[in-house]
């Protein structure tokens, strides 16, 4: 086998920032992915001339310009603004809990109701709250709790809000403005062409292997690199010597539509219990298409058990203290980079991964 600068185990965003910033500095990689494809979970399919987000939706936004002016150097990203909606049985809401959302909920107009009737409704708990429900109501009141968090929060987690721990919601976005944006950062938006094209442009030069499991061949291919970049699971890394972290996954049922628009909006949310989905997403308004016919995909979330595709960290407190074991190790380890949201064990927006990724590239060359 050749020998390499880097073996870099992951042909996500982390990956290719990190052998794209090493190119540039006359570094050799080799970069290997057990899926067959690039992109990670940032993959997009072009399907009926329409960009499927095939894990998932992936609405790119920061507040930082130094990330979006580098992002800007693979794509054209349009003007896509995240606001999505959310449907609890046959009633839609504006998401984030905003006017929109308090008008239609109470048949309000001003800003001083809507904080009347959610002042009065947080009242009912007093002292700490001692898990996610109380949590909720004390931030929301009782009535958006019920409708547009509950039913969601305990499909994504498999567990009734009671069981959940209050962290997990730590603060809910909520506006007395009429404004549907989602996201507050400054810069927001969707590649023109998907983002397939962006790690394909970052991984020009390196030489990239699919269906390669870098467990079926570690000791073989770390020897062909003087350094690793891995982004795989930390535990997995270490042979579960510890335990299994746990994570939530994500199933996904993606269908063709014989109709030119199926729910209107890019992103609906499904926040009632009895909907076994917890929301369609309709790809081709990220690029705002016109297209004949439509794709949607449910999104149905699992708990993680192993061959399957982890997507969200449990970050409660006995798996924290699991990963600060399995930290202590990756520390110890000299020659080898963990990066990413599997090799950090933290849930990264993109644009994170992206500034992740340059800091290690600064830590290992200088800036």
């Amino acid at each position: 086998m050749a020998k390499y600068d880097y073996l870099i185990v992951g042909a996500g965003l982390y990956g290719a920032v990190f052998a794209y910033e090493a190119k540039k500095r006359g570094k050799s990689c080799l970069v290997i992915d057990k899926r067959p494809h690039i992109a990670g979970n940032i993959y997009t399919e072009n399907l009926s001339d329409i960009n499927v987000h095939v894990y998932g939706a992936h609405i790119f936004h920061t507040s930082d310009k130094k990330v979006w002016d580098y992002v800007q150097q693979f794509a054209e990203f349009n003007r896509y603004t995240n606001s999505p909606v959310a449907r609890y049985k046959d009633e839609l809401y504006n998401m984030p809990f905003n006017m929109n959302t308090f008008s239609k909920m109470w048949n309000i107009v001003t800003p001083d109701q809507a904080k009347e009737i959610i002042d009065k409704q947080k009242a009912e708990i007093t002292g700490e709250p001692k898990n996610l429900e109380e949590q909720a109501i004390s931030l929301v009141g009782r009535d958006i709790y019920e409708k547009l968090v509950k039913g969601y929060t305990e499909k994504q987690w498999g567990r009734d809000c009671t069981e959940l721990p209050a962290f997990i919601i730590k603060r809910l976005p909520v506006r007395f403005t009429y404004d549907n944006n989602y996201f507050n950062d400054k810069y927001q938006g969707i590649p023109i062409g998907g983002y397939t094209q962006i790690i394909e442009k970052m991984l020009e030069g390196a030489e990239v292997r699919l269906n390669t499991d870098y467990f079926a061949d570690k000791a073989a291919l770390d020897a062909c690199a003087d350094k690793i970049v891995y982004t795989g699971a930390v535990d997995a890394y270490f042979d579960f010597c510890y335990g299994n972290l746990e994570y939530r996954s994500v199933r996904f049922e993606t269908e063709e539509l014989d109709t030119p628009n199926f729910q209107g909006n890019a992103v609906v949310n499904y926040t009632d219990r009895e909907t076994p989905f917890t929301r369609i997403i309709e790809h081709k308004f990220f690029e705002f298409g016109t297209q004949p016919t439509t794709i949607i995909s449910r999104e149905y979330s699992a708990e993680w058990k192993p061959g399957d595709e982890p997507y969200y960290p449990v970050n409660d407190e006995k798996n924290g203290a699991l990963y600060q074991k399995y930290k202590e190790l990756a520390d110890k380890e000299d020659k080898v980079i963990f990066g990413g949201r599997l090799g950090e064990y933290k849930y990264y927006d993109m644009d994170k991964v992206i500034i992740a990724a340059l800091d290690a590239v600064d830590k290992e060359f200088g800036k």
